[in-house]
This record gives structure tokens, sequence and C-alpha cells, in this order.
């Protein structure tokens, strides 16, 4: 069995990864035996509508990418008694840069994160997106709902 410490901030890091680079999909499957929650009522469970949620919210560029970095910090983890299953609250921060963006933290706030071991390997069952704590300029990085 892999170790709880090393296993599970490495699942919160893929998670990052996966995002910045664009791959919405190979980020979906990391919930294919769990679940997004967004607020109190709104839970994505498919992996298929929680890829589809990003495509429609996150910019991508040429190069697919996102042009952002997720630093995911201060990671709490806290193992149920028999290393089975962990809570993990998390901070976020994104920073980036495009070409017409100067390198800057466009944003920060807080996962918590119920994650468990299914087959010798550690899924999400909830991320929950508590909200963004600290906001910059997102315009680079975010969809525009309001523009036409």
């Amino acid at each position: 069995m892999s170790n709880p410490a090393i296993a599970i901030p490495n699942l919160l890091y893929r998670y990052a990864q996966h995002i910045d680079a664009g791959e919405f999909t190979e980020a979906a499957t990391l919930f294919q035996f769990g679940h997004i929650r967004l607020g109190p009522n709104q839970i994505l469970t498919e992996p298929k509508d929680i890829e589809a949620m990003w495509r429609s919210m996150v910019r991508t560029y040429s190069d697919g990418t996102c042009r952002t970095r997720h630093l995911i910090t201060n990671p709490i983890i806290e193992l149920s008694e028999d290393e089975s299953e962990a809570s993990v609250s998390s901070s976020w921060t994104v920073i980036q840069q495009t070409e017409s963006f100067p390198l800057a933290v466009v944003a920060s706030g807080r996962y918590q994160d119920t994650v468990f071991l299914h087959q010798q390997r550690w899924w999400f069952r909830e991320k929950a997106y508590l909200g963004i704590d600290l906001i910059g300029d997102m315009s680079a990085d975010l969809v525009s709902r309001g523009a036409g």
C-alpha cells in the first residue's frame, strides 16, 4: 500500500496539474468514484458533467493550456483510523501569465476534500469548492459570462 502522506497530496497536485494543462478529461477521471460540490445544493457527479463545467468556465489558449499554475498548499490531512479514507483541507492560489497578461496572482481560496483508497489508489470522494478568499484580475483565466 502506498504511503498516504505522499499519495494524498499527490492526488491534490495531480488535479491541479491536469487543470493547468487544460486536461479536463483527465482531471474529471479523478472523480469517477466521487463528485464536486460547488455549493450547498450544486453537486456534479458524472465525470462528463464535471469536464463540461470546466470547459464552460476556464479559458484555454492556443497551446491547449490555461496558462495558469494552481499552487495547492497547507494540506491538513486527517486519516481515518483504518487509513482508508481522509479528510483534507487545503488552500489554492492561481498564478497566470499570457502573451498579453503579465505574471500575476489571480485568485486564492480553499478546498475541502474527502478522499478514499480503492484498489491501492487514492481517489476523490468529494471536492468542495469553498470559495475565493482573495481575488485579483481573473479576466485572462475565466470565460466572461457577460461577453457577447
